[in-house]
């Protein structure tokens, strides 16, 4: 007979890695099977999160950090070893692993990676806030800030975010999502630490998914949209119906650039079908107060118009300075 025997078959490794993003036990039914069918679980870390789990679920798991030899060894005989990674992975395991393989000396078990939890969507938030209440606690800058302290940043960082936008930087676009992201979670940490009315970044989450719900009928519920315009209907009408404002100038912050306050307003007035006329006081300010009113009405973003007309005289600036080897002062 040809067929290797038991003694000399090389057996199997699994490599168990897991997510700690997913709560500890939750684990895919192929690392189950693997798990009960080993002859040896091993791992290196004895607080590792699953342990407790896998005991419970009656797997006997050892507290071991064999080399890659010695991994080797306990698979002779057509065992099968599963190894249950740390966070970091197992490098020096898999490195040893794969120099052994790379002699061609040794003959080896099978490998196996298997995945035993997967990150879902949106994982990676979990870790921005452990970070965020880390640096709050041990951090002397952070743990001091407030609410008020940071709404300037907030404020630079969401103009930052639109210019990477209008300038179509992806790479830029996507670090300053990240800043705008850190604004939105700094806040609601510092919210925890309200004495009165404390929340977190859980409730900031529930708030806005319930919303999104109740303003998307069309998606969770009966109603049915087809077009955009229809979309935008139900969203003002059931947002009519949640804040029950007595005039459409509420909920327009004041402290907004002056010509995205004119378009806002004028936004309010053509949306709730008023005919307001322009007071008849002729000034620079009207002027602008008009020019943002009939941009509005063409569908034209004000600020962003002349936003974009400022760069183009900034890049005809540039171009008068090189043509005449002068370099601009910058005002203060």
């Amino acid at each position: 007979m040809n067929a290797t025997s038991s003694e000399e078959a090389p057996g199997r490794i699994v490599l168990l890695t897991t997510s700690h993003r997913v709560a500890p036990g939750l684990l895919s039914w192929p690392a189950w099977q693997a798990l009960h069918a080993a002859d040896r679980v091993l791992c290196a870390d004895g607080a590792h999160p699953q342990l407790p789990y896998l005991r419970e679920a009656g797997t006997a798991v050892d507290e071991a950090s064999p080399t890659a030899e010695e991994l080797i060894a306990l698979c002779a005989g057509g065992h099968t070893v599963v190894v249950v990674a740390t966070g970091e992975g197992e490098p020096a395991l898999t490195d040893g692993l794969a120099r052994l393989a790379g002699s061609g000396r040794v003959q080896m078990p099978e490998l196996e990676l298997l995945p035993a939890s997967y990150d879902l969507p949106g994982a990676r938030l979990l870790d921005l806030v452990q970070v965020m209440d880390r640096i709050r606690v041990e951090c002397p800058f952070s743990s001091q800030q407030t609410h008020k302290g940071l709404a300037k940043y907030s404020i630079e960082e969401v103009y930052e975010l639109v210019e990477a936008i209008e300038e179509g930087d992806r790479d830029e676009l996507r670090e300053e999502l990240g800043d705008v992201l850190l604004q939105v979670i700094f806040h609601s940490r510092i919210a925890e630490d309200d004495p009165d009315a404390p929340f977190s970044v859980d409730d900031v989450a529930a708030g806005i998914v319930a919303k999104l719900i109740r303003r998307h009928p069309h998606v969770f519920g009966d109603e049915t949209a087809s077009t955009p315009e229809e979309v935008r209907e139900h969203w003002l009408r059931t947002k009519a119906a949640e804040k029950q404002r007595s005039s459409v100038t509420e909920g327009v912050p004041l402290t907004q650039p002056g010509l995205a306050l004119a378009a806002k307003l004028a936004s309010r007035v053509r949306t709730a079908g008023l005919d307001v006329p322009l007071p008849p006081t002729e000034s620079i300010g009207y002027d602008l107060l008009a020019l943002a009113i009939h941009a509005e009405s063409e569908g034209v973003d004000p600020e962003a118009a002349l936003r974009a007309a400022a760069r183009a005289y900034r890049d005809a600036i540039r171009r008068t300075e090189n043509e005449n080897g002068e370099s601009a002062a910058a005002d203060d």
